[in-house]
């Protein structure tokens, strides 16, 4: 069932717009850590060009992300919270790190990017609801630039998982460095 939803009680109250801008400072920190997690990840990626391949197209696409939420903030006088986006590199750079230990550590980062991919496409879609909601409805098409790339390489990584799977066990099987 279809409504309006740019109006509505409180929809463009003060705290409705707050929720909506904190929304945009989130995403812009979520951003700013996939950066940190691509570029972990290049840094030590060896054998699988493809993978390397869909990290930089990805890393140049979310480089314009993050200047779309950038101009959504200004435009709301605001701006990317410095707090959150320290957090969210530090927790990054964690994350990939944790990774690095474990045998099978391309194939962990991979699942990792899968989800992390569904994470953001589920925070556009919501930000999405929020522009509309609070009277913002001229960022909807950034925002939906921002979740198209995000959809793009959710299923990009999505079609690569059989074959990435079946290159690593070929690897261990021919008794070559499979972990990354």
């Amino acid at each position: 069932m279809a409504h309006d939803q740019t109006t509505g009680a409180g929809a463009t109250s003060d705290e409705a717009i707050k929720t909506y801008v904190m929304g945009l400072q989130n995403a812009h920190a979520l951003e700013k850590q996939a950066i940190q997690l691509i570029n972990r990840q290049l840094e030590r990626i060896d054998h699988y060009p493809e993978v390397a391949a869909a990290l930089r197209k990805h890393h140049a696409e979310t480089e314009g992300q993050i200047g779309r939420i950038e101009a959504m903030l200004h435009e709301l006088g605001s701006d990317a919270s410095k707090l959150k986006d320290l957090a969210t590199q530090m927790a990054g750079n964690l994350a990939a790190l944790g990774h690095t230990v474990m045998p099978d550590e391309i194939l962990k980062n991979h699942f990792a990017n899968c989800a992390f991919e569904a994470f953001e496409m589920a925070t556009y879609k919501s930000l999405i609801a929020m522009a509309r909601t609070t009277g913002h409805a001229a960022h909807v098409p950034m925002l939906e630039a921002n979740l198209r790339e995000e959809e793009a390489t959710f299923q990009t990584l999505q079609g690569m998982t059989a074959d990435l799977s079946a290159k690593f066990l070929q690897r261990i099987g021919a008794g070559q460095k499979a972990d990354r």
